[in-house]
């Protein structure tokens, strides 16, 4: 195939010897991607969507801790909202590999656009009982199975495989930059009017990724071939990444660190109200700040066109060991203030897995690729969510908070020992300018320098 519009083409896989280290090059300034029309509306239509997501998002846990004053309530929530994906994810991937991208795109966002009316409505009337959320949840998860491999390959298709690591980015800092209005409009809503109408914004903001997907011009699209209908797709996918370590160790990787760390709506909730005995603006200052450390992170990310294993693995151990750092947070403050950090390597860890996942994948495979990555990173919280809330509630906020990071930073630790070992390499520690450097280097170099000694 060829590589411009109407075409797409599936770049080389990394070879297993050379994973943990070597970077996918993607050289490009910060916002290249956007002088694509195509991208551009769909940017521009996801920036007022983000918007109202994190506005529902806040909204949501906040009615479910003022409804039921339990964190273990808030971890179901969050669990439901996810539990499809980990039910249906992996043939959600094989129904997006046979299907348009964007037409599944119009179905999705309507969908998810009317869960949100129809919770602003029992709301504001009233009417707003715990089960109405989760069924909420649950039905947003459901629009997900979809809606979420659809929307991380059709970037593909929009802008083409040399920018796809600057729009993967730029993707990442759009969601995490609605992620700083979204929550503090949340909060003055909250307090000022209720949370139905953080609902109801959240359901009208739809209809701008809707107008986006309906005004793009399809000829300049990159067209990647569907796969055809046929029998064991899904298991071809599971064999595709069980035979790719690119592809195997990243996923698992992501999976250990949503299930238990990413759980943030049960952790700062519970620090808002039990620890620091705040009300829902200091739960919103805390998901604020986070999302300026995410939007660094993604830019970072964006500017850098590289997606090294090393950097996955580096940002995976000092995000679960930033985490700890914050759970021993005496004050409310210095709490709010490590949230930034903690929002830099979130990010750099979620952006770097999804281009080097996606860099490394057939297109023809990516739907099925990404459904596994976002089944295993998203889907792990209907499992990780109820199990944080519970130790939340019995053992406090801190406890909690410490055991998810403490999990991440371990299995970050071993896979990155695993491909090591692997890819016949070693650790190296050395000292720059001052400074430590902290990198894995062929095992052949130390002996070559013990034989020149």
């Amino acid at each position: 195939m060829s590589t411009g519009p109407g075409a797409d083409s599936a770049p080389a896989p990394t070879t297993p010897d050379t994973t943990p280290d070597d970077p996918v090059e993607r050289k490009s300034s910060m916002f290249s991607s956007l002088k694509v029309r195509n991208y551009r509306l769909f940017f521009m239509g996801q920036v007022v969507s983000n918007t109202g997501t994190w506005m529902q998002r806040i909204a949501q846990d906040w009615l479910v801790l003022s409804l039921t004053g339990s964190s273990t309530a808030v971890g179901i929530t969050t669990a439901l909202q996810f539990l499809p994906m980990l039910l249906f994810g992996l043939y959600g991937g094989v129904l997006v590999d046979r299907l348009p991208k964007r037409p599944t795109l119009l179905v999705t966002q309507t969908a998810m656009g009317l869960t949100g009316l129809a919770l602003a409505f029992l709301t504001i009337t009233g009417h707003v009982e715990v089960w109405h959320v989760y069924v909420a949840a649950f039905a947003v998860g459901l629009a997900t199975v979809l809606d979420n491999p659809a929307r991380q390959s059709f970037v593909s298709e929009m802008v083409g495989p040399d920018q796809l690591q600057n729009a993967v980015s730029l993707n990442s800092a759009n969601f995490q930059s609605a992620r700083l209005i979204g929550p503090a409009v949340a909060g003055v809503l909250i307090t000022g009017v209720g949370t139905g109408w953080a609902f109801l914004f959240n359901g009208l903001s739809f209809v701008a990724p809707i107008v986006g997907l309906l005004l793009m011009r399809a000829r300049e699209l990159y067209v990647v071939e569907r796969a055809p209908r046929g029998k064991g797709q899904m298991r071809e996918g599971l064999r595709y990444v069980a035979g790719r370590p690119e592809l195997l160790w990243p996923i698992v990787l992501v999976g250990f660190v949503g299930t238990f760390a990413f759980n943030f709506p049960v952790y700062l909730s519970a620090f808002a109200d039990d620890i620091f005995h705040a009300g829902a603006g200091s739960y919103s200052l805390f998901n604020t700040l986070m999302a300026v450390g995410s939007v660094a992170g993604a830019l970072l990310a964006a500017r850098r066109g590289t997606a090294k294993m090393s950097v996955l693995i580096a940002a995976a151990v000092a995000f679960g060991a930033l985490e700890v750092v914050a759970s021993l947070a005496p004050s409310l403050w210095l709490f709010a203030l490590l949230m930034a950090p903690i929002g830099i390597a979130a990010m750099t860890v979620n952006v770097t897995a999804n281009t080097s996942i996606q860099m490394a994948t057939d297109p023809a495979m990516r739907g099925r690729v990404l459904s596994l990555y976002m089944m295993v990173f998203l889907g792990g919280s209907p499992v990780g969510a109820p199990i944080v809330g519970w130790i939340t509630d019995t053992y406090g906020a801190r406890v909690g908070f410490a055991v998810g990071g403490t999990i991440a930073a371990t299995a970050a630790t071993v896979i990155g020992l695993i491909l090591a070992r692997a890819g016949g390499l070693r650790l190296s520690v050395r000292w720059n300018h001052g400074h430590p450097v902290v990198r894995f280097v062929p095992r052949e170099r130390r002996e070559e320098m013990a034989t020149v000694a």
